[in-house]
């Protein structure tokens, strides 16, 4: 399979991580709405979740959003691409195509993160939040993996232009 081609698993996940990410987020706000209770009860959970249980996907879940963005990053620097969110003053790499990309690469990392939210809320509140689990796949995935895409891209195009001019083996 070349660069830029998505097998069918992949497009079925990504489509399955969004359309799963949507849902549990529309539940989550049907089930339990925006009050400043619900506002209060999610920042001290996301807080009390960083021992316990389960810390140990506070590594993993940013660990594979690394390993997913290394080779989009590497091509980003390859092509010339711009950092994913300053895209849009720039006129040699397509958004939504970036966008999509993106999706794609991220997709398992979303779904593991979902899952394992919701394994650790049923083991230790006895309930499932859908939107907490949803912002804790986004917090611990989905921005690592625009954070390490950036980083990646920075050090192989320094690392590129030193092979270029020579100073690099």
């Amino acid at each position: 399979m070349g660069v830029g081609q998505v097998s069918t698993l992949q497009r079925i996940m990504t489509w399955l991580a969004v359309v799963l990410t949507i849902g549990l987020l529309l539940a989550g706000i049907l089930l339990h709405g925006f009050s400043t209770e619900v506002h209060e009860r999610f920042w001290s959970d996301i807080f009390g979740r960083t021992d316990g249980p389960m810390t140990f996907r506070f590594f993993l879940q940013p660990t594979m959003a690394f390993l997913a963005a290394l080779p989009d990053g590497i091509e980003d620097a390859r092509h010339g691409h711009t950092a994913f969110f300053w895209t849009q003053r720039s006129r040699n790499s397509p958004r939504p195509g970036r966008l999509r990309q993106a999706l794609v690469s991220t997709a398992r990392v979303v779904l593991l993160g979902i899952s394992m939210d919701v394994i650790y809320q049923l083991r230790v509140f006895d309930r499932f939040f859908p939107g907490e689990a949803v912002l804790m796949a986004l917090l611990l995935a989905f921005i690592p993996y625009f954070l390490f895409r950036w980083l990646v891209e920075r050090v192989a195009c320094w690392w590129m232009g030193r092979r270029v001019n020579g100073l690099g083996g």
